[in-house]
């Protein structure tokens, strides 16, 4: 029945952009058997100015401050561009985010749909092939939705544990980051839409976003936040590059040669398009001249400054009528090469709830990590009789990040009411129960909750059950930064819970890290994130055995905001803030910057434990042709219960030179059933090894021994194999499967 109603309503969807012609000596663009850039090329020489400049100004999909959005648009949703009927191409219809299909909040009908875990839960997977499954059902929504063009695949690296957005993203190292976004774009675009990357680039705080300026030295960024998009490029292929609010380095994003121009579309080889963040366009010479394709989201913008100022600037030569064939040409290319044209989205089609909830439930549980579990508190068993439940609304629902990412869920905001209820709000509850799931695992105890509000009251609650779970939340959202703590009076509330029964866990469901000045009191921390439409139904499975617990962590979580490279955050917290934002760290980001000053962190980046034990060893390795280094290794599960272990390769120059003491370079996560052991081997992209030398404009790999150490995160290091790797210089354009070059002087190399 789902695969009628897709027929019919594809059909219509063909009839109403007037593609429903085909392919013929006319309309040679049409041809699929050409290649997206013909195809691409063929459709732009037949285009009028006025159609070019369609393709170049796209529209927000929703009412704001008094203007209608243009009719053709979803109603509620991100964008809308219109397509061009004649030439059988189609609009583009754009919904945000990367976590499901959202709603915008002005609109009084929401979109009902399946949210996966935050961005940063599915990194602490360590899972691409989850990151992929999770990208193709949010995807599949989004194509029965109507869109074909998903804001997804937020990158920047958590440089800031305050950042409001770090929920939206992957964590703090560019190849865990990379590979975890890029396999999530894959998966979206499996549905023959669009997915983007963004916010690009170095977008990692949001107060002052819309203005401050981001410095840094660029090749500190082409080794940190710019070599994890790249990663994300090459693994995912999005049709689009979303450009950020901030500068970086003097200029706007959105108008800065160096990044577009250089960087993305030269050194990347990036073919698509670049795609503006809702009112980051500034300029209309210098924006198309430094490489921005397509202002999004009028009238964010003080200006159309893609519709008729761009004609003005086309007719007195400022900007070349090449450009704008270009700007149009990669709106088409990415819009052959992904499936707009030749499988258009219907107007709507039915879900599959059920499968979609059942893919976001397993990315939720395999990214919950466990912190700590002195003396096994948990799972929890049948001695566990009296159970209280404290706090962090359990008896409701899970926790959800805010902002133009918010999925609103099936059944509503199951604890609506909360300040703020408006952007960048509303605080949203998804309505699945961590009591009600607890209560239907573990039918024979006796499970009592407790709302938290009263210190005293919830520690006489805890003191007569036999364990205390304490769920505590810190409420995030984009456009704001949150300080590095719980929010209200969270952690009074744990110590008294803690003071006055010993056997309490916690169970956190926040943006990234917490200061947590209770831990040493507390012997179980489970960190859920956001965990998504069944985020209450992986916590438990979590918290009773029912799945072993396998995320570690993908951002280093600091004792105190004593250790980030910024103590004091800058700004007053209001996104139109203007000042400079020295990244003095440079490439030093997260565990580096912990490594590299000695810190000793709460919990170091890939940290997590398990309810079995995992043995990490016989590693090997091996130079390889090219600049690689092919590292094997054993994982074993010496305890009895199955469960999926996640090796980490790190590596080190024997003799320095680098920004920190070591580097993340490969990772495997594997399931082993008790006493099983699996052989894995990692291929490490020659550009971990090298520093980028920006006067030569190449990755240069320094000759001599380099130290490759696996383990079970960054601070657990179990065994070491060294490899001595050649000299070896790689140009900035160099991408895997191609050649290297031959040794070069290593006279330029240095550290940073």
């Amino acid at each position: 029945m789902r695969r009628i109603h897709l027929l019919l309503a594809l059909a219509l969807s063909l009839a109403a952009v007037g593609a429903t012609a085909h392919a013929g000596p006319s309309r040679p663009w049409l041809n699929s058997a050409l290649s997206p850039d013909q195809r691409a090329q063929l459709a732009v020489g037949q285009m009028t100015q006025a159609e070019k400049l369609t393709l170049v100004l796209g529209y927000f999909a929703s009412d704001w401050q008094g203007k209608k959005p243009p009719k053709g648009g979803r109603y509620g949703s991100a964008g809308y561009v219109p397509g061009i009927p004649r030439l059988g191409i189609p609009p583009q219809w754009q919904t945000d985010a990367g976590i499901g299909v959202a709603t915008q909040g002005g609109a009084t009908v929401k979109r009902e749909r399946t949210s996966l875990p935050s961005g940063i839960a599915t990194a602490a997977t360590w899972n691409p092939q989850i990151a992929f499954q999770g990208g193709r059902m949010i995807g599949s929504e989004a194509r029965d939705s109507g869109f074909n063009v998903m804001l997804a695949g937020g990158v920047d690296l958590a440089r800031d544990p305050r950042n409001g957005r770090n929920f939206e993203y992957a964590g703090e190292d560019p190849l865990l980051a990379g590979t975890i976004v890029g396999s999530e774009i894959a998966g979206i675009q499996s549905n023959h839409i669009i997915s983007t990357t963004k916010h690009y680039a170095l977008n990692d705080l949001e107060t002052g976003r819309k203005g401050h300026d981001a410095r840094i030295d660029p090749a500190a960024a082409r080794m940190s936040d710019l070599l994890a998009f790249q990663f994300a490029i090459e693994r995912g292929d999005p049709g689009s590059v979303m450009c950020s609010y901030n500068r970086v380095n003097g200029n706007f994003a959105c108008e800065n040669d160096w990044l577009l121009n250089q960087v993305l579309k030269g050194d990347f080889g990036f073919r698509g398009y670049v795609m503006s963040d809702w009112g980051a366009v500034h300029s209309t010479v210098k924006a198309a001249m430094s490489g921005l394709d397509q202002q999004s989201g009028w009238p964010f913008d003080d200006k159309p400054y893609f519709g008729s100022l761009l004609k003005q600037a086309v007719a007195s030569g400022k900007v070349p009528e090449a450009r704008l064939d270009d700007m149009a040409r990669r709106v088409l290319r990415s819009m052959f090469a992904h499936g707009l044209v030749d499988d258009p989205v219907p107007g709507s089609a039915a879900i599959d709830y059920a499968a979609d909830e059942a893919v976001t439930q397993t990315d939720a549980e395999q990214g919950i990590v466990l912190l700590k579990n002195d003396g096994n508190l948990l799972p929890l068993t049948g001695a566990a009789r009296r159970i209280v439940v404290i706090g962090g609304h359990a008896d409701k629902g899970v926790l959800a990040g805010s902002g133009s990412s918010l999925v609103y869920p099936r059944g509503g905001n199951a604890v609506p009411g909360l300040e703020p209820t408006g952007w960048p709000g509303p605080v949203m509850y998804f309505p699945d129960s961590p009591v009600k799931e607890l209560e239907r695992l573990a039918p024979n105890a006796t499970i009592s909750f407790v709302d938290g509000a009263d210190p005293a009251a919830a520690a006489a609650a805890a003191r007569n059950a036999d364990v205390a779970i304490v769920f505590a939340t810190q409420w995030s959202s984009e456009s704001i930064d949150v300080p590095m703590k719980l929010d209200g009076n969270q952690d009074a509330l744990i110590e008294a819970v803690a003071t006055a029964n010993p056997r309490t866990g916690v169970v956190l469901e926040t943006n990234a890290g917490v200061a947590m000045p209770w831990a040493p009191r507390v012997p179980a921390i489970v960190e859920a994130w956001y965990p998504g439409t069944d985020g209450g139904a992986a916590i438990a499975n979590i918290l009773t055995g029912r799945v072993n617990p396998s995320g570690h962590l993908p951002v280093t979580f600091y004792a105190s905001e004593a250790q980030l490279p910024r103590p004091v955050r800058p700004g007053s917290n209001s996104e139109m803030d203007q000042f400079t934002l020295p990244y003095t760290e440079g490439a030093a980001v997260g565990y580096k910057w912990a490594d590299r000053n000695n810190l000793q962190p709460l919990f170091p980046f890939g940290h997590g434990l398990s309810y079995t034990r995992y043995d990490y060893g016989q590693i090997s390795a091996a130079a390889a042709p090219g600049g690689s280094v092919r590292v094997q290794f054993t994982l074993r599960n010496s305890g009895s219960r199955a469960g999926m272990a996640v090796g980490q390769v790190y590596a080190s120059p024997a003799n320095g030179g680098w920004q920190a003491p070591r580097r993340l370079v490969g990772f495997s996560k594997v399931e082993l059933a008790p006493g099983a052991a699996q052989t894995v081997a990692v291929d490490v992209d020659p550009r971990l090894l090298a520093n980028f030398d920006e006067a030569a404009h190449a990755w240069r790999i320094a000759p001599g021994a380099y130290i490759f150490s696996l383990g079970a995160s960054s601070r657990d290091l179990r065994a070491t194999t060294t490899v001595t790797v050649p000299a070896l210089s790689l140009p900035a354009n160099w991408r895997p499967g191609q050649e290297a070059a031959a040794p070069a002087p290593q006279s330029g190399e240095r550290g940073r």
